[in-house]
């Protein structure tokens, strides 16, 4: 996972990038925990992508096997 850009932080965080780059030398552990943070975000985003794609797999399945019985 890509960390995300600084610009999507400005805007996320509501703060300006002077402020990150700030964050980033005098409070480290913040820094990388909004960084983390995205990571995980995406993670999960992409997992529920996933297991809504496998919903409509078995919806149609199912929909086969009802055509089939009727």
């Amino acid at each position: 996972m890509t960390a995300p850009s600084l610009r999507k932080l400005e805007f996320d965080l509501d703060v300006n990038k002077t402020t990150l780059h700030n964050w980033k030398k005098s409070r480290p552990k913040l820094f990388e925990f909004i960084i983390e943070s995205y990571k995980d975000r995406e993670i999960l985003k992409k997992h529920l992508e996933l297991l809504l794609e496998q919903k409509n797999l078995i919806e149609k399945e199912i929909n086969l096997t009802k055509d089939r019985i009727n």
